[in-house]
């Protein structure tokens, strides 16, 4: 593939050494707390973490294929691309690069031994230099987001293609960029291709002067995330542990806070006149699992952990799930599902993983991250909107009474899911891997 003939200016060049140069001054700091972090046995910080520094790295042979992903969402999004050139091309090497713990074990849950996993270094450019060095990708493939300059750069320095697939570009994302286009400008050249998941991303794309032999509206790959055939053996073996399977369960999926605060609010409503619903709480983020717990007993609701592995009495009101990798499983053992970040300003998290099981659902009114996921949901009555305890209440209550309503909700979310296949092969045709099995 040649190399691009784009040139930066001057200036471009300035703010790219500006921001490096920034980076470098932060580094030291970075990794004290890295190291506080670690010795205080967070969670999230495991030892192989020091790969953020440039140390310790561990590719695949060399080679194969570099995807970047943030964290646990956009590992799903990436496995439904990695899965289908592998059908053709079984022994490709595939290298997972995230930036939290979370999306490590996503991976690996997902692929055991068959990928590569490290955490990707910190944007400073001999760092990331070792990296691409190290790896010889023939692609680096960004999974939605993170967009790093130096990483892109040193990826056009050495004619490695970079391109961004299921590119999600928010309004607010483009105004900041707009903002610094000195050096996110820069960026867009240097790219082989942006396959933007909806008309918004494409058009702020648009709007940012990406090339337009660059840019591709593919659509969604998520609409292609396809129930893992696990998750119901899964879901069977902890409704079994926690002796809940006769329950009405409410699942809370990728909680932020305050939504476990409205939450347990409309808990207390639903408990009035349906006592024996369950509610299911899985923070996002495995940091928040003791403050969570807290949340739980202040509410006066009687709570129990997972991580206690005893079964819940009938009189347990609430289980709060403090530990990673459930989501799936939980969603597939659920009679009503709210998605998290979405009455927390977070934009929203994946919709469509309850709508895989057949799962009718509530989110608040922030569904920014994915408004087209969200609005073809909604128009098709699959996803409904609930911002209050006593708008959540009113709705849960409605679907546990009427099982029609509730059955009809779900199954329609399982058909949005089958209606908007097609955006995997869209996204290799762009890539130039349905052209040719390279």
């Amino acid at each position: 593939m040649m190399k691009s003939t784009f040139t930066p200016k001057a200036k471009e060049n300035y703010s790219l050494w500006g921001y490096t140069l920034l980076l470098c001054i932060l580094l030291p700091f970075v990794f004290l707390h890295f190291c506080y972090q670690y010795l205080t046995k967070k969670p999230t910080t495991p030892w192989a973490r020091i790969q953020r520094f440039g140390v310790n790295i561990c590719t695949a042979k060399t080679g194969g294929l570099l995807f970047h992903c943030v964290s646990v969402g956009e590992v799903v999004a990436a496995a439904n691309v990695i899965k289908r050139i592998r059908q053709f091309q079984p022994e490709i090497p595939v290298t997972i690069t995230t930036t939290t713990a979370t999306g490590a074990k996503q991976a690996t849950d997902l692929f055991n031994d068959s990928i590569t996993h490290c955490y990707l270094p910190i944007d400073i450019p001999w760092m990331m230099r070792r990296i691409l060095k190290q790896a010889a990708p023939t692609h680096v493939i960004i999974t939605e987001v993170e967009l790093w300059p130096n990483m892109i750069d040193q990826c056009w320095r050495l004619n490695i293609p970079v391109s961004v697939i299921n590119a999600r570009m928010t309004d607010s994302s483009m105004r900041t960029y707009a903002k610094i286009s000195a050096l996110f400008s820069p960026m867009l050249h240097k790219l082989h291709k942006v396959c933007a998941q909806g008309e918004r991303d494409y058009h702020n794309y648009q709007q940012l002067h990406a090339p337009e032999q660059t840019l591709v509206l593919t659509n969604n790959i998520k609409f292609e995330q396809p129930a893992r055939p696990e998750a119901h053996q899964q879901a069977k073996e902890f409704s079994q542990m926690f002796n809940i399977a006769s329950r009405p369960i409410i699942v809370a999926g990728s909680s932020h806070a305050p939504e476990e605060d409205v939450l347990l609010d409309a808990h207390k409503l639903i408990l009035q006149h349906i006592p024996d619903a369950l509610l299911i709480i899985v923070p996002r983020h495995p940091q928040r699992f003791d403050d969570v717990y807290q949340i739980c007993k202040l509410s006066g609701l009687c709570s129990l952990r997972s991580s206690d592995e005893r079964p819940c009495d009938t009189d347990t009101q609430v289980l709060l799930v403090d530990e990673m990798g459930k989501l799936q499983a939980l969603y597939a053992l659920a009679t009503i599902a709210f998605v998290g970040g979405s009455i927390a300003d977070r934009g929203g998290h994946n919709a469509l993983e309850p709508a895989a099981f057949e799962v009718p659902i509530l989110m608040g009114v922030h569904r920014y991250n994915n408004p087209a996921i969200c609005q073809v949901l909604s128009d098709n009555g699959a996803l409904f909107e609930a911002n209050t305890p006593e708008q959540i209440s009113q709705k849960v209550m409605l679907w546990l009474r009427n099982e029609t309503l509730r059955k009809h909700a779900g199954k329609a979310g399982k058909q949005v899911l089958q209606e908007n296949s097609g955006a995997v092969s869209a996204t290799l045709q762009a890539l130039g891997f349905a052209m040719s099995n390279h």
